[in-house]
């Protein structure tokens, strides 16, 4: 085959990418700058840039008539799907599954631990020269519950399993049963909300979760229960959020917000009980070399003809 392959790392950075001679492919460097590498006419493989936004990912795609593989380096897709539409049927879409799961399983924990243990207090505190001695809350012996157990949703279980929760209950977005027990159906969320003292979000954006964490949901949660959101911003009414913490009912730690970037001068800067992280969930130093065995594997898959993996949906 002879194709362009749009990259946001430098190929040279890559190891392990097919020999460019061999395969007849041209690595070409994108990291979603105004001026396009190449004419997107001739590329066939589509590595999105990194954390840039929908305008920059899919402003290539329509002039994209030679595409055959679109691949994220998030574990979400619904950033690129608004481009999907433009593009010629038999794009394979594949997301970054094995990229981001220790980084954003790891960031859920240390919100929740933050949250719960009142780290953000004793970072003001220790401004002030201030000793605020005291009983906290533990995680240990709480109730936890993960809306939206795939890939991700199962590291941060991996990474519970030390804190002696007193139950961890599971939901995606239809029931199943796993080694660890039983994963629940989104359907079962009203009986399950009222039992967590901690509740995690880490479900893919879809219409079907948009605004999942409503008003009626918010309600269902327990007094004094802590919801986490490393999912998407838009999972989450915000307004809806903001009356039940500025009522105190409930807590919130926010790796992702709606809207995103969170604006100065926002309410929920200043919301009390809120701790917010600017997306940093898969931003750390295991992104990168994760995400060159991700770009080296799949290209090599491509141009050996072999099956792809993470294949999210095949346009059509």
């Amino acid at each position: 085959m002879t194709a362009d392959v749009w990259l946001p790392i430098p190929a040279d950075e890559i190891e392990g990418l097919p020999d460019a001679v061999e395969t007849g492919l041209n690595y070409r460097f994108w990291d979603g700058g105004q001026d396009f590498p190449a004419d997107p006419g001739d590329c066939g493989f589509y590595a999105v840039p990194y954390m840039k936004g929908t305008e920059v990912a899919v402003r290539p795609l329509a002039a994209m008539t030679r595409l055959r593989v679109v691949q994220t380096l998030t574990a979400g897709v619904d950033y690129i799907e608004p481009g999907l539409g433009s593009l010629p049927p038999g794009v394979r879409l594949c997301n970054a599954r094995g990229v981001h799961e220790a980084s954003t399983a790891e960031l859920a924990l240390a919100l929740v631990l933050a949250s719960l243990r009142g780290i953000p207090r004793f970072v003001e505190a220790q401004r002030r020269e201030e000793w605020h001695a005291g009983f906290y809350p533990a995680l240990a012996g709480r109730s936890v519950l993960i809306v939206g157990y795939g890939s991700i949703g199962a590291a941060i279980e991996d990474r519970l399993v030390p804190f002696e929760c007193a139950r961890v209950a599971r939901v995606a977005r239809s029931a199943r049963t796993t080694e660890r027990g039983a994963v629940h159906a989104l359907t079962d969320l009203p009986e399950l909300l009222p039992e967590a003292d901690v509740v995690i979000l880490s479900t893919p954006l879809t219409p079907a979760t948009h605004h999942l964490a409503g008003a009626g949901f918010l309600s269902r949660m327990k007094d004094g229960a802590l919801l986490v959101n490393v999912a998407r911003g838009p999972v989450v009414d915000t307004g809806a959020l903001l009356k039940e913490v500025e009522s105190g009912r409930i807590t919130a730690a926010l790796d992702v917000t709606d809207p995103e970037p969170l604006p100065a001068g926002h309410p929920l800067w200043h919301a009390p009980g809120v701790l917010i992280s600017p997306h940093v969930g898969g931003s750390t130093s295991a992104f990168m070399p994760r995400a060159r065995r991700l770009l080296a594997g799949q290209l090599t898959r491509y141009t050996a003809g072999e099956p792809l993996r993470n294949v999210v949906l095949t346009t059509g």
